[in-house]
């Protein structure tokens, strides 16, 4: 319940879940809960993920790798049910001690490398297979004050509106509005950027509209938090514009299907070890296969 008249105590201290959807899986402390090894899979690369907006954002740049012919970008990707605390498992927590998804393994080298925060392995694709981020000083730095805006942006619009305008356990007037306010200045920066620009860091597409996408991109095409209309989304042309175009690459399209265990059985791939997965390891055919 609300209440107006709470003053915080001197030393904040943990009693119980404070309510909401993600209750069950907060805590106020670090480490791993429970012992379970991660599996892995034939190719170098090892994806530990969900098809969140940040996990999101890594399968949409390995599967554009893949067609741009990047061979070396096949992957195996992995569900991690943060529902069910899977990002509390000790062989996550030792490729991400922050137990949050996306979190990447590169078996290629020796020994293996981890790669966490969606961001960080963005850039370290980008610079492993030279694509997405461009080599002239003065692009490349543009498109990485855009991926870094994304990763320290997104946290007051997820965080922030999305909890409170959907996940809160009450609709609570103060935080929707301060961090709605957020949201449309955030999405009015973009919408200014992209008046100016066919993609956000300029002419050509990178790793700075793939981060972007999954979080602004989806949200004003209503596909997060069901807030368009709330968010006068229709204001932004420019962003739309832009979010249209970027959701009709074939590769976003299947990088928003891997480890999604929710919403249409059709566009769910909850893990995926090869290109031929899209067309018979759905999980509408896994369910009719079983049936």
């Amino acid at each position: 319940m609300s209440n107006p008249s709470y003053t915080p105590p001197k030393v904040w201290t943990w009693e119980a879940p404070s309510g909401g959807s993600f209750a069950s899986i907060n805590r106020p402390v670090a480490g791993s809960t429970h012992e379970r090894a991660l599996p892995v899979g034939q190719h170098p690369l090892q994806l530990y993920s969900l098809a969140t907006p940040n996990g999101a954002k890594v399968t949409i740049l390995l599967e554009e790798l893949l067609a741009a012919g990047y061979a070396g970008a096949e992957y195996d990707a992995w569900p991690i049910r943060i529902n069910d605390g899977d990002q509390f498992g000790s062989g996550f927590v030792a490729v991400n001690p922050n137990s949050k998804i996306p979190a990447l393994v590169d078996r290629s080298l020796d020994p293996p490398l981890r790669v966490f925060e969606s961001g960080a392995i963005l850039l370290y694709l980008a610079e492993k297979f030279g694509a997405f981020l461009p080599r002239d000083l003065a692009q490349r730095t543009e498109c990485l004050s855009w991926l870094f805006w994304q990763m320290g942006s997104a946290p007051f619009v997820g965080g922030g509106f999305g909890h409170f305008y959907v996940y809160a356990p009450e609709k609570y007037e103060y935080p929707i509005n301060r961090y709605a306010m957020e949201t449309k200045r955030q999405l009015d920066v973009l919408d200014r950027q992209l008046a100016r620009h066919r993609y956000v860091a300029g002419d050509a597409y990178t790793i700075a509209d793939i981060a972007i996408w999954p979080w602004y991109g989806a949200l004003v095409r209503n596909e997060v938090y069901g807030a368009a209309e709330f968010l006068d989304a229709q204001h932004y042309r420019n962003l739309l514009r832009w979010a249209d175009e970027v959701a009709l690459r074939p590769a976003v399209a299947r990088g928003r299907m891997v480890n999604r265990t929710w919403g249409d059985p059709a566009g769910q791939l909850h893990e995926r070890h090869a290109a031929s997965d899209f067309d018979l390891r759905t999980q509408d055919k896994l369910d009719a296969s079983r049936g």
